[in-house]
């Protein structure tokens, strides 16, 4: 039986069709009715099915380390926050939400907090995300309303990625825009981003942006649209206001194309040709993300991105707009309900005139605050000094994820009530908690979610929760009704919950004021079959556009007091954390392909750790030539905030002086690899959005005796870790979990494997001048541990070994293969490009030298590419290194 869902990781907010037989997900594929994917998924999309199980799960609640009845559990829970409400009042309370939750849990949490315990600090991981979008929206239009839609990008003859690594983070709408401009050879994209990423692949212009210079940019490129008379006057005086400041403020910071080039770090002509493209062409979509977000000058980025489109005319029709593409599944969702501190409910802030008299009364609430409350940084910041005595943090892990990581872990250390909802039984956060309770996850979860375009659709719970796990929304209203607001949360299903929130998003609506854009009022009378069979459709959803609105602004009226939009002065400033003789590396951080958050979802997918499996840092060849670091060896990266230990990947797809580091990884799955702790806990002074993509480190070798490669049988209850160990990282496979381990002194591993895991080495060979071990423990024949001491650049490819953990007993031909790894005459495919089908580089390599020169002809031969095409991009790579190292070839032959 197939059943229709939303998939849970980026904001595309893909339709997925699992399959479901005799309770259990047999496997996922695309809704090829969507509107979002029509049919495709990226790998983790694809590798849905493969997260599920009980394994790992929190299956029961736990009241200061103990387990017990979900009675007693919420007893607890109320009757301590109400002793913390009656002892420090609601300003005492805190929440922490998370763009996982359905729009539902959001709606339930933000009005508990808000309107009944009477706390106004309830934020969300949102704040990392997307405030500054957020905040620069509302400046612009009055509201926090994204322009555009998916198909614009379709329809545009010029898109501009800035700050976006759209190929990794949101794979689907990236194949879509692949497919669009393979139609329209006219289309033409720009990509501006410090990093060559795989997103450069379908680029006609790159532009190696230096880090933190995107509003000098385009103040220039406002400058020289005035310039050339390319602002479009008639739309200006009828719909704008403010050019003149605006233009003002540009114009005081662009002086000259050499003098913007020069603060940008970019080639002056290609800078001009960005500059011609835009100016010159009316449909241009404008699509940013993190990389203009996550600063601390992020809204003034959006603005003078925003600037640009209002002076051209070039939004509110097809193919144009600026749009803020978002990173979480329901982050929208979340602004929709009012996650975020600064907002009440339903697109209205504390400020909005009649808001609070409107909301009040709507919900009968007794204890609403006047005022906004703390944002992500500074209420963990509140949270340490003792401002805030209980914090409820749901479905995010912010030890790991926040800037000033450790910060974040003395604040909850410091805290005297930490309640933690949570799927997952092992987290860096949940070490904290006072109180743990069980919630259920993606498959189990129902409701809605709202994606980038603003179009709502169902997540349907399709499989029962295990153990004791609940609904968010359920724990949510059931803590109410302990506190004794039974009227108020009586919630019976998500359905009741939804068409509440529809009806306060049109209640007061039109009612003499500024009319709310976010309204669905046309949603509040469904009844539990309708909402069940909910189709997507976007926002606003009213009696005059009951299926929805695909494009806001069309009429050039917006969201303000006079209709008008806002062009906003920007005067750009350098990043908060400069860069000193002690700390000369920027470091930028981001997502990487087959990861998503913590790894607590995607990890449980082995198959997608096989493309980055451990933490990482890219570096310039230069600079890593300059702090003595070698590809493939392992780094400390260190300022005053803190320190990660990663390998290193040496990338000439770096700036010089730029590193990177991914985000994902945690002290699950590595000793220090949180990138939050190398990030000071600086913010945009609007948005309140930290500032995660420019921080100043040094970075040095980092200094090991011996490396090894453990592989253990699941029975191995024990880790293998010392307190000596200099690194370590954990990485699930199939059969058996693999650990790379950099100790500080070297061992006698084959005795200390026999007394760790209770088999001595039935195997081993030994080159004690070359310091290399290979070993293997056998229990009645059957496999326990295998151990190399070594660079992990000796590794065999490990899909045959880890098979062999398996096995029941090995055979004696396994028996003889087992300590090279390998089946007889099995080739080492190398690091895995295509995730969905496991083809590695080297067998990729093989094929273009055998003549399959081209991404089709690689896909006919071994699959990849083929299936949801996130590789295609490191294929087109790999194709063109193979032909570059054969013209070279050539060249010397014929020398």
């Amino acid at each position: 039986m197939q059943q229709h869902t939303t998939c849970p990781y980026c904001g595309v907010g893909c339709g997925v069709a699992a399959t479901i037989e005799n309770g259990v997900m047999t496997g996922v594929e695309g809704d090829r009715a969507h509107p979002a994917n029509y049919g495709r998924l990226c790998v983790k999309g694809s590798a849905l099915h493969e997260t599920l199980g009980d394994h790992g799960r929190l299956l029961a609640p736990r009241v200061d380390g103990r387990e017990v009845s979900w009675d007693a559990a919420l007893d607890q829970v109320a009757t301590r926050l109400a002793a913390v409400r009656d002892e420090h009042g609601g300003q005492a309370i805190a929440g922490y939400l998370s763009g996982q939750l359905l729009t539902e849990d959001y709606y339930a949490a933000n009005k508990l907090f808000k309107g009944f315990l009477g706390s106004p600090h309830l934020d969300t991981n949102s704040r990392l995300c997307m405030a500054s979008a957020v905040a620069g929206y509302k400046r612009a239009f009055g509201a926090d309303a994204v322009p555009c839609n998916y198909e614009d990008l379709e329809e545009a003859e010029l898109v501009v990625l800035v700050g976006s690594n759209l190929a990794w983070n949101h794979p689907v709408l990236f194949q879509r825009l692949r497919t669009a401009k393979q139609r329209n050879p006219l289309m033409r994209v720009v990509v501006i981003d410090p990093r060559v990423t795989d997103t450069c692949e379908v680029a006609d212009l790159y532009l190696p942006i230096a880090p933190g210079s995107d509003a000098r940019l385009f103040n220039g490129l406002l400058a020289f649209m005035a310039d050339k008379g390319k602002l479009d006057a008639v739309y200006l005086e009828r719909h704008t206001q403010g050019l003149d400041d605006a233009l003002a403020a540009a114009r005081d910071e662009a002086t000259t194309l050499a003098g913007i080039a020069d603060d940008c770090g970019l080639d002056i002509e290609a800078l001009e040709t960005f500059y011609y493209w835009f100016a010159s062409q009316l449909h241009v979509v404008t699509l940013y993300s993190q990389g203009i977000n996550q600063s601390t000058s992020g809204t003034d980025k959006c603005n003078a991105i925003i600037n640009c489109h209002l002076a051209g005319g070039k939004l509110g029709l097809p193919g144009a707009g600026p749009f803020s593409i978002t990173g979480q599944p329901n982050a929208m969702g979340g602004r929709e309900v009012g996650g975020l501190a600064n907002q009440l409910a339903a697109h209205m802030d504390y400020h909005t005139p009649g808001a609070q008299a409107l909301v009040t009364a709507f919900w009968d609430a007794p204890h609403l605050p006047e005022e906004p409350g703390l944002k992500a940084v500074e209420l963990f910041a509140a949270v340490e000094r003792g401002e805030i005595q209980a914090l409820w943090i749901m479905a995010t892990n912010p030890v790991v994820s926040l800037p000033d990581a450790d910060q974040v872990k003395r604040a909850l250390a410091a805290c005297p009530l930490v309640i933690v909802s949570e799927c997952m039984a092992d987290t860096d956060t949940l070490a904290y908690a006072d109180i743990v309770l069980p919630a259920s996850s993606w498959s189990e979860k129902d409701g809605t979610v709202t994606n980038s375009e603003r179009r709502i659709s169902r997540q349907r719970g399709m499989l029962p929760p295990p153990g004791e796990a609940r609904h968010d929304w359920w724990i949510i209203a059931q803590v109410a009704k302990h506190l004794g607001y039974e009227e108020a949360f009586e919630y019976s299903h998500p359905r009741d919950i939804f068409v509440e929130h529809a009806r306060l998003s049109g209640y007061g609506n039109h009612a003499g004021g500024i009319p709310r854009l976010f309204d669905i009022s046309a949603l509040s009378d469904l009844d539990r079959n309708a909402y069940d069979a909910l189709v997507p459709l976007q926002w606003p959803v009213t009696a005059e556009a009951p299926r929805g609105t695909a494009r806001l602004f069309e009429t050039g009226r917006f969201a303000t007091p006079d209709g008008l939009a806002r062009l906003v002065p920007v005067r750009p400033v350098t990043p908060e954390q400069a860069l000193e003789a002690c700390y000369p590396l920027r470091l930028n951080s981001g997502r990487v392909r087959d990861q998503w958050h913590t790894m607590t979802r995607t990890a449980r997918a082995p198959r997608l750790l096989n493309h980055r499996a451990e933490p990482y840092i890219d570096i310039h060849p230069q600079d890593a030539q300059a702090h003595a670091l070698v590809d493939g060896g392992l780094a400390r990266v260190f300022n005053r905030w803190g320190e990660a230990r990663v390998r290193v990947r040496v990338a000439t797809s770096q700036r010089r002086g730029d590193v990177f580091i991914p985000i994902h990884w945690n002290a699950q799955f590595t000793g220090a690899g949180r990138v939050g702790t190398l990030f000071a806990p600086l913010t945009d002074p609007l948005s309140g959005q930290p500032e995660t993509k420019h921080g100043a480190v040094a970075c040095e070798p980092l200094d090991v005796a011996e490396e090894a490669t453990l592989l253990l049988a699941p029975t191995c209850a024990r880790d293998p870790l010392r307190s000596d160990d200099a690194y370590w990282a954990r990485m699930p496979l199939n059969h058996a979990q693999r650990w790379q381990i950099a100790s500080a002194t070297s061992r006698d591993w084959l005795t200390w494997c026999a007394a760790r895991f209770g088999v001595e080495a039935t195997l081993w060979c030994e080159d004690a001048t070359g310091g290399r071990l290979r070993a293997a423990g056998l229990r009645d024949g059957r496999l326990v541990w295998w151990l190399m001491v070594g660079p992990p650049s000796e590794l065999p490819g490990l899909a045959w070994l880890d098979a062999r953990f398996g096995d029941a007993a090995l055979t004696d031909e396994q028996r003889r293969r087992v300590l090279a790894g390998s089946a007889s005459g099995e080739a080492d495919t190398g690091p895995v490009v295509c995730s969905c089908h496991q083809v590695g580089a080297k067998t990729i390599r093989e094929a273009i030298r055998r003549g399959d020169a081209s991404v089709d002809a690689l896909g006919a031969r071994l699959a990849c590419g083929t299936q949801c095409g996130s590789c295609i991009p490191e294929l087109k790579s790999l194709l063109e290194e193979e032909v570059a190292h054969a013209g070279t070839d050539e060249a010397l032959e014929t020398a």
